[in-house]
């Protein structure tokens, strides 16, 4: 649909009503979730996130609110710190012992739920699954390993048909899960699914699908048991639900606050507001096969024209850093020398009158309903300029379909998109969008693939690190996107929780106090 974007401070204000207006009705829905001191167990932490999982087999689950539940049931080999270093998890070292070994030592003395204990089968099953084909996984962080060789009980090597320097990191999180073997053979992969097994510091209670996920400390954790009796996960897709459970006592702790919705909680007794550093880049594609996008000067224009430190501070309440490229901040590869465009209507309309489109052009945009006051910002800068945006507004389901499907037509010349690289290094958040074989990419660049090819395959990170050079230089000067911003985390809570995330966001619980 077509739609006009009104001013950015009229905006604001109407939000802010919005979500005033319907607080009230929604504390009625959410009050009787009941309280931690009348809830199951006492030391009950009830957590609100947008959504639930899909399902709790963790090869299946590539979201983040869903893997935010499944982190604390399942432990992975490596893992981030609060202060974002990889760290030791079930793997206690590792190391390439050639372009195609990766060799991983494992904790001894660690237990599934189950009782089975974690092993080398455990390491060599859980991949060699998630690989698999037949399991039907999207994750692909593990796409160039061929297979897991045993070394002994406590010792294996990741055996990798093209070379990875990134693997260590891939294993930190949706790649690194650990599933019991023979636990899994005797249930199959539905019953394992209904009741998952894991050694992680909390273990699988009950889920009432769209009311409550409930996991349970586990006592015999390797790492010693949880501050808390229990977690329990709620979906509140609706910002003003999550803030009047907060409000209420309904709930502890709400993740992936709207930074808007967080106007409504300032100065409000008794509850935290914290913002975070997060690594989630936000861009827009540009289709740069299409007829007036194909153009490096328009889609330099467009870069020009948008004033991102005002989006920022108008749109996102302060809550996000400008980007000079998709790469985050704290990424391995990031550049500092490369600069976010200059912000410039005036060289806008010169660009883009060099480029025959004096008299304005028309631009097809698509957006999930959940960045839709950014799309509008989006469209009020680029109209100033002579840009008119034909925006269509999605549900988030119905755009995620667009965003996976093979019809990359389906998103328009131009789509908002946001990317988390969980691993931390750069080219988690440009591989998918560059390489021209890659389904999200709208970029045909022999250069380009050249260069994602050789940050995917060199172990050298001083060779990588040259690459990156050039490949943050190549999008600067070629703008195949438009550059926006890295997001922060944005959490509320009351004064029962003492905890701090890492940078990717995750809700692993095991160290809340």
């Amino acid at each position: 649909m077509s739609m006009t974007a009104p001013p950015m401070t009229t905006r604001r204000t109407a939000l802010r009503l919005g979500a005033a207006g319907s607080l009230l009705g929604a504390v009625g829905l959410t009050a009787g979730c009941g309280s931690a001191a009348d809830s199951e167990g006492t030391g009950a932490l009830r957590i609100a996130q947008p959504s639930e999982p899909t399902g709790l087999d963790p090869h299946l689950e590539s979201g983040l609110d869903g893997m935010n539940v499944l982190i604390n049931i399942f432990d992975t080999l490596t893992m981030r710190d609060t202060k974002n270093k990889l760290v030791p998890r079930l793997a206690t070292h590792w190391e390439a012992t050639d372009e195609h070994h990766w060799r991983f030592r494992l904790r001894k003395g660690v237990t599934f739920h189950n009782g089975e204990p974690f092993d080398a089968r455990s390491v060599k099953f859980s991949i060699e699954r998630l690989i698999d084909p037949d399991t039907g996984s999207t994750i692909v962080e593990l796409r160039s390993v061929d297979h897991v060789e045993i070394i002994d009980d406590h010792t294996v090597d990741i055996v990798m048909a093209e070379p990875d320097p990134v693997i260590p990191e891939k294993v930190s999180l949706f790649g690194g899960v650990m599933l019991p073997a023979d636990h899994f053979a005797h249930v199959g992969a539905k019953g394992f699914a209904a009741h998952p097994i894991g050694t992680g510091p909390f273990r699988f209670v009950s889920w009432r699908k769209a009311q409550l996920l409930r996991l349970a400390a586990y006592a015999d954790h390797w790492n010693g048991r949880p501050a808390f009796d229990e977690l329990h996960f709620t979906a509140m897709p609706n910002p003003a639900s999550a803030l009047a459970g907060i409000q209420s006592d309904a709930v502890d702790l709400v993740s992936a606050l709207d930074p808007e919705a967080a106007l409504q909680l300032e100065g409000y007794k008794d509850v935290s507001l914290t913002t975070h550093p997060g690594i989630r880049m936000y861009f827009v594609v540009l289709d740069t096969e299409h007829d007036v996008l194909k153009d490096a000067r328009v889609r330099r224009a467009l870069n020009h024209a948008v004033d991102v430190p005002l989006l920022i501070s108008a749109v996102l309440n302060d809550s996000g850093r400008e980007a000079a490229t998709i790469v985050p901040r704290e990424a391995f590869g990031y550049d500092p020398d490369v600069k976010p465009p200059k912000r410039d209507p005036d060289e806008a309309r010169r660009l883009l009158a060099d480029a025959g489109h004096a008299d304005g052009l028309t631009l097809s945009f698509t957006a999930s309903n959940k960045d839709q006051l950014v799309s509008q910002a989006l469209a009020g800068m680029l109209e100033d300029v002579g840009v008119t945006l034909e925006l269509e507004i999605l549900e988030p389901g119905t755009f995620a379909e667009r965003l996976a499907s093979d019809d990359p037509s389906s998103l328009g010349s131009m789509y908002l998109t946001g990317s988390t690289g969980w691993t931390l290094d750069g080219e988690a958040t440009m591989q998918s969008y560059i390489r021209s074989d890659r389904k999200r990419s709208r970029i045909r660049s022999p250069e380009a693939d050249e260069m994602i090819d050789a940050l995917e395959q060199t172990i050298d990170p001083d060779a990588r690190l040259k690459t990156f050079r050039r490949m943050q230089e190549w999008l600067h000067d070629e703008a195949p996107f438009l550059f926006l911003y890295q997001a922060d985390q944005n959490f509320a809570s009351n004064k029962r929780i003492e905890w701090t995330p890492n940078v990717n966001g995750t809700l692993a619980m095991e160290t809340a106090r």
